[in-house]
C-alpha cells in the first residue's frame, strides 16, 4: 500500500497543511485511497459543522436579546392598540342593543 506521502497527489504546505490533488472519480492508484480520501471528506465534513456550531454559539446572546425585544416591542404596540379593542366591544354591545329594540 503506498503512503499518501509518497503520491504524486500529496502535496504539503508551508504552515503544516496538507492538501490532496486526488480525484475517486479520475485519479485513485489504490482502493485504499478512496477509504482515505473518503476520511479526509468527512473531516472536512466535521470541521465545516464543528465552524457552525460555534458560530451559533457567537450568535445565541444576540438572538436572545432580538427576541427579547421583539417580545417587548410586540407587548407595547398591543398595549397601545387596546382602546381600539375596547372602542370594539362598546360598538357590538350597541349594535345589540339596536337589534333588541328592533324587535319590540
Amino acid at each position: 500500500m503506498i503512503q499518501c506521502r509518497e503520491c504524486e497527489h500529496f502535496h504539503q504546505r508551508e504552515d503544516g497543511e496538507v492538501a490532496f490533488t486526488c480525484s475517486p472519480f479520475e485519479n485513485i492508484k489504490e482502493p485504499s485511497c478512496l477509504v482515505k480520501w473518503q476520511l479526509i471528506k468527512l473531516d472536512t465534513m466535521v470541521r465545516a459543522y464543528q465552524a457552525t456550531l460555534r458560530m451559533y454559539e457567537r450568535l445565541a446572546p444576540l438572538q436572545e436579546r432580538m427576541f427579547r425585544h421583539m417580545e417587548r416591542e410586540i407587548e407595547d404596540q398591543e398595549d397601545a392598540d387596546s382602546w381600539k379593542q375596547s372602542l370594539d366591544d362598546d360598538d357590538d354591545e350597541y349594535e345589540e342593543d339596536e337589534d333588541t329594540q328592533a324587535h319590540w
